[in-house]
């Protein structure tokens, strides 16, 4: 059974710093992309940033200069590193694995979801 645990969300001041993690178990995902996405209430799920199997890294506009994606070696856990953080950040962060992925930014090309971890920041 394949299992995406998203940990690291919690309260910060604007300006601060968050390091989301995702770990993922019950098969291999070395083919697999990796992606972070966020919802804020009452918006829709939005892509955040994604990995490719091969490393290749994709950002939402908005984020861009400020998050980082990256994964450990055996591909296990992702991460997103987050900083600058702004209000507008704040919402319910998804990690996402997919193998069949084209699209990175699109959410019905992931096939497995996290639970999600919140991310506040206040202003």
């Amino acid at each position: 059974q394949v299992q995406l645990v998203e940990s690291g969300g919690g309260l910060v001041q604007a300006g601060g710093s968050l390091r989301l993690s995702c770990a993922a178990s019950g098969r291999t995902f070395r083919s697999y992309a990796m992606g972070w996405f966020r919802q804020a209430p009452g918006k829709e799920r939005e892509f955040v940033a994604a990995i490719s199997w091969s490393g290749f890294t994709y950002y939402v506009d908005s984020v861009k200069g400020r998050f980082t994606i990256s994964q450990t070696n055996t591909k296990n856990t992702v991460y997103l590193q987050m900083n600058s953080l702004k209000p507008e950040d704040t919402a319910v962060y998804y990690c996402a694995a997919g193998d069949k992925n084209k699209d990175y930014s699109d959410p019905l090309e992931y096939g497995y979801w996290g639970q999600g971890t919140q991310v506040t920041v206040s202003s």
